[in-house]
């Protein structure tokens, strides 16, 4: 299945919070989810009363869109949370937050998930000094992220400007002179930006 190219403040209205997407305009006044805050469509502001399977698929399609993974993906990381020791929830946000897109835009070198994944994609970014293309790729603690010497006159500006927006998570060391990143420690699941109840997904996934 192919990749969501429709409008993306609409995820944001069908889930009823801002889910980041779009950079720089989820902090403006212009954000549609401050202007209309209810869901998309004719009907969105009928909103009926939402049964148990509905506010478990509504947070486990959230979560989903906020690293921007499809169903298969996002199926396995549940999957592989669950062989894990202790708290099912919390492996698999420690998963989603081990990715390179990830860890390229919470570092603030990018100013959306989105953007992060184009970096990795077109092969600007270098994991452990060799290339890295795969966006889904996991960090381990210790693993070192730098943008590669051809691509830094270019991206040094967007990258300054991305800055000045993200603050870096404590288990990210972040050097803007060097663009460089390096995942210090096991990601901290109380340091991300959305509220997410785990329970209520891998309850989804349980039944």
């Amino acid at each position: 299945m192919g990749r969501y190219v429709g409008p993306k403040c609409r995820l944001c209205r069908r889930e009823g919070v801002k889910l980041f997407l779009r950079g720089d305009r989820c902090y403006s006044p212009q954000c549609p989810i401050a202007r209309r805050p209810q869901a998309p469509g004719q009907h969105g502001r009928f909103r009926r009363r939402a049964t148990p399977y509905a506010l478990r698929i509504r947070e486990k399609q959230k979560l989903k869109r906020i690293y921007g993974v499809r169903e298969a993906q996002f199926r396995r990381y549940v999957e592989a949370g669950k062989k894990w020791k202790g708290v099912t929830g919390e492996a698999i946000l420690k998963t989603l937050e081990r990715r390179l897109d990830n860890v390229v835009y919470r570092a603030g070198f990018a100013h959306s998930r989105a953007q992060a994944r184009q970096l990795v994609s077109h092969g600007h970014l270098l994991v452990n000094g060799r290339r890295a293309t795969i966006p889904s790729h996991l960090l381990d603690e210790g693993d070192i992220v730098e943008v590669k010497p051809q691509s830094r006159d270019r991206l040094r500006p967007l990258i300054k400007e991305a800055a000045e927006r993200r603050p870096v998570p404590s288990w990210i060391t972040r050097d803007l002179e060097g663009l460089r990143i390096q995942v210090a420690a096991e990601p901290a699941v109380d340091e991300i930006e959305q509220s997410i109840k785990t329970d209520l997904i891998v309850e989804f996934y349980s039944r």
